[in-house]
């Protein structure tokens, strides 16, 4: 395993941890009525979630032409925490929706 290899992994983790870090804020902004607040999150949010969605690109492409060998535990850790940010984006959405049709 690489040093480069490493760094994107770690990019990926941290790029989604803070899109779903901001995804969860967003819900607790709409809880409190704040619906600006809550786009405004998931527009941050998404823009990290991409980040490290086209690292883990970059990396598929690298593993698919046979250059990243051996990407063990590492890469899996970060796909995990890929897929955790985007489910809990698509949760986000439906809490804020939630909240928005309580608000009179």
């Amino acid at each position: 395993m690489t040093p480069e290899f490493e760094t994107a992994c770690f990019g990926i983790i941290t790029y989604v941890g803070t899109a779903r870090s901001c995804f969860i804020n967003a819900v607790q902004c709409a809880k409190k009525g704040d619906f600006q607040g809550a786009e405004a999150l998931i527009i941050q949010g998404d823009e990290a979630y991409t980040q490290g969605h086209h690292i883990h690109g970059d990396l598929l492409t690298l593993d698919a032409n046979g250059k990243l060998g051996n990407s063990g535990l590492i890469l899996m850790h970060a796909e995990d925490q890929l897929m955790s940010a985007e489910t809990f984006r698509v949760m986000a959405e439906e809490f804020i929706d939630i909240y928005k049709r309580m608000t009179p």
